[in-house]
This record gives C-alpha cells, sequence and structure tokens, in this order.
C-alpha cells in the first residue's frame, strides 16, 4: 500500500509539471505537504535526520549559453550544485515552465520617470498578460516619496490593467497599508523589501518581482542590503528593467547588485522603444527555468548564509540562480 501511494504521488506531480494537471495552490500545497511525509516514511533511517532538520533549498535556474540563447533541453545530469564548496544530491529537478508563480510588479513613479511612465504603463499591461496563467498570481505597488499598494494579489487581469493605468508621478501620500511620508523621492529600497517581506513571505512556489526603475534611490530607510536579504529568506528572485541615464550615478552596479544575489537579471532600458523588448525578454525568460532542489547536507539550523554555485556540465552555459540562502533557525 506505502509504494502504491508513493507511485500516486509520482504521477500526480508529473502531471503538474508537465501542464496537463494543474490545481488550487491550497491543493498543490497540501499534496506537497503530503508527498513530504511520504518522503520521510520511506526514505532510510540515515537519511531521516537530514529531512528533519533542514527542508529542502529549492532553486530555479535559468540557463544561457555564450549567444545569451536560453536553453530548455538540459537533463538532471547536466547540473551539478554546491553549498559552500561542497557538492550537495540533487533530490529534485523538473523543467518549470507551468509552475505558478506569484509575481510582485513594482513602478517607480518619482519624477525622473515622468516621460517613460506611459510607455512602462502600456507595456507593463502587456507583460502581465502575456506571462501570467491560470493560477498566477500577481500584485502591483508603486513607489515615489510613498510606497502604495494599488492591487493586491489576484488572477484579475482588468484589476491588474486599472492599477497600473492610474498610476502618476509624484502622487500624493497614500493610504494603503505600506504609505509612508519620508523624506527624499525614490523609495526603491524600501519598496523591495516590502514586497519581499510583508507580501511575497507567505506565498509558496515560484516568487519574483520585477521593478521597473532608474534604481536611483533617495530616502530609503533601509539599505540595497536589506532588500537583498529580504528577498534571499523568502526566496524571491528579483528583477530590475533598468530606465536609467548610464552617466548617473552607480544605479546600473546596485541594481544589477541586487538581482545577482537573488538569481533575476538586470535588463537596461535606455528609452521608449525598446522596453517592450526588455518586457519580451523578461517574460520568457520566466517560462523557461528549470526547478531543482536538494537537502543540504550541512544540516545545522543556525541561521548562516550558505553560498550557492551551480555548474552545467556542458561547454559555454551559464546558470543563473540565487547566489545563497539563510539556514532555519530554532
Amino acid at each position: 500500500m506505502k509504494a502504491l501511494r508513493g507511485l500516486g504521488f509520482i504521477v500526480f506531480f508529473c502531471l503538474v509539471a508537465a501542464g496537463l494537471l494543474r490545481v488550487p495552490r491550497s491543493a498543490l500545497a497540501a499534496a506537497q505537504e503530503a508527498a513530504a511525509a511520504q518522503d520521510q516514511d520511506t526514505v532510510p533511517q540515515s537519511g531521516a535526520a537530514i529531512r528533519a532538520n533542514v527542508g529542502l533549498v529549492n532553486l530555479y535556474v535559468t540557463v544561457r549559453n555564450k549567444q545569451h540563447q536560453l536553453i530548455t533541453d538540459l537533463i538532471q545530469s547536466d547540473f551539478k550544485i554546491y553549498e559552500d564548496g561542497v557538492e550537495q544530491q540533487v533530490a529534485f529537478f523538473s523543467k518549470e515552465t507551468d509552475l505558478p508563480i506569484t509575481l510582485g510588479m513594482l513602478l517607480d513613479t518619482s519624477g525622473s520617470e515622468t516621460n517613460m511612465l506611459p510607455a512602462i504603463q502600456d507595456n507593463a499591461e502587456k507583460f502581465l498578460r502575456r506571462v501570467l496563467r491560470k493560477g498566477d498570481l500577481a500584485m502591483v505597488l508603486n513607489f515615489d516619496v510613498d510606497i502604495n499598494l494599488d492591487a493586491d494579489f489576484t488572477d484579475d487581469l482588468e484589476v491588474l490593467d486599472r492599477a497600473i493605468s492610474r498610476q502618476t508621478i509624484n502622487a500624493p501620500s497614500g493610504t494603503g497599508p505600506f504609505s509612508a511620508t519620508l523624506s527624499g523621492g525614490t523609495h526603491f529600497y524600501d519598496a523591495v523589501y516590502l514586497a519581499c517581506h510583508d507580501k511575497l513571505a507567505d506565498e509558496a512556489g515560484r516568487k519574483a518581482v520585477v521593478a521597473i526603475t532608474d534604481a536611483m534611490d533617495e530616502g530609503s530607510q533601509l539599505k540595497y542590503q536589506d532588500a537583498i536579504e529580504a528577498a534571499q529568506r523568502t526566496d524571491t528572485v528579483v528583477h530590475v528593467l533598468l530606465v536609467y541615464d548610464p552617466m548617473e550615478g552607480n544605479a546600473y552596479d546596485i541594481a544589477k547588485r541586487i538581482s545577482d544575489e537573488t538569481g533575476g537579471r538586470t535588463i537596461p532600458v535606455r528609452g521608449t522603444h525598446n522596453i517592450d523588448q526588455a518586457f519580451d525578454e523578461l517574460s520568457e525568460e520566466l517560462r523557461s527555468q528549470y526547478a531543482i532542489g536538494y537537502y543540504p547536507t550541512n544540516t545545522k539550523r543556525d541561521g548562516t548564509y550558505r553560498k550557492i554555485k551551480v555548474e552545467i556540465q556542458q561547454p559555454d552555459m551559464t546558470a543563473l540562480t540565487r547566489k545563497g540562502y539563510y539556514a532555519p533557525q530554532d
């Protein structure tokens, strides 16, 4: 009976991964918990301590070749994973183009985006319609001198469209749960932190933030390192569509640091003519990932930061994923 039950779980997850079966998030979460319990029932006693002490580390990996083309036909043996320099055994592998995603759309409405806002709005609406599928959720949050939640997590594209279309530059202090009246004009770091720490922390599965900004932070109470840590602790990937002047400050370096450390990308957007291309590139990437999981050999629950490195066992290919995670702590 136990073997039959295990086979049922395998068939169930294969159907979900293949996109042939879609289930509500609550049902999927319950199935994952049941599968985990089944896994603990059947593993050898020597492996039980690993599963009991440290949970599965999930990675969502994008692979590109030297020509920057997405590679979507790799198999499990093409990947090697290292945690703090120690090779880890892959426990789960799948090509996840249909796994549900929870997405945070962050729009910079500070004065520096005055000329870009109409193009940002138009293409953000198209992007959500292109990338969201059944089972996905998205929210819209804007930031300038305030941080406002314009649309909470929903699968209603009309609600999301309205939230995007009503954006204005340097809107007055809002009344949303994230409203703030602080000094400065672009609370980018605070916005990323709040999206990850306050909104995405309790969500399951794939999680991503897409921020359209010049990344010139002014007035945030937090530092960019705090935004990175919040994303890492909540397993959230941060992508930045960087609308900026390359002659001004270190915006690119900061944006790239945030995206690189969380497994995302920074895509420069230097005008309205190529913002649609940037959104197209990102939507393709979000649907061309590998899902890989492993149980860490380091079973300590000490809250320390663990570095992750993914290598591809094929020539001229590179993997994009988060660079580490924080271990659980008792």
